[in-house]
């Protein structure tokens, strides 16, 4: 990631100067992650730049999630235990600035690489999201997210399928 890096949300960035053009995201950024990182209901990290720290270029959000087995399709949860529900992280949130195109792609790889490391910490068989329009569903898609539960707009990808793409598991 050439000269950015990730990191969790702290009082020395700039969240008021942060807009994705989305006005919930931006508000949720500004207005709600704090108190959701105090009350351990979302982890939230940001993407900066390392010649200008405070800048958030972009975010996203982690939490624990369980997903119903049965609603899982047919060929991923035979290969899960059979057990009612299956652990899973939720990324509950993505957003980059609108002077960034592009690092959309970054957030997520840097999400599911957070994800796939601390799985040693806390299992977690699959990533799931819940897309909120045409356009982030599109996003999710493009990147090997599959619909599950009925709807086409929660989306989830196996941890395995994660491994597979990791450099890390190339080791």
């Amino acid at each position: 990631m050439n000269g950015l890096r990730s990191e969790s949300l702290s009082p020395s960035h700039d969240r008021e100067g942060f807009t994705c053009g989305v006005t919930a995201l931006d508000n949720y950024l500004q207005r709600q992650a704090s108190q959701d990182m105090r009350r351990h209901v979302a982890a939230v990290f940001v993407m900066i730049s390392e010649d200008q720290p405070q800048t958030i270029l972009g975010y996203y959000t982690l939490a624990s999630y369980a997903v119903e087995t049965s609603g899982l399709p047919d060929e991923t949860a035979k290969k899960l235990p059979r057990y009612p529900t299956t652990p899973a992280t939720l990324i509950g949130r993505l957003a980059r600035a609108v002077n960034h195109p592009g690092l959309g792609g970054l957030l997520l790889a840097d999400a599911l690489g957070r994800i796939l490391a601390n799985t040693r910490e806390v299992a977690s068989a699959l990533v799931v999201v819940d897309a909120k329009d045409d356009s982030s569903e599109s996003f999710y898609r493009k990147h090997g997210f599959i619909p599950f539960g009925g709807s086409v707009r929660k989306l989830f990808l196996p941890m395995k399928t994660i491994a597979q793409a990791s450099p890390q598991s190339a080791r």
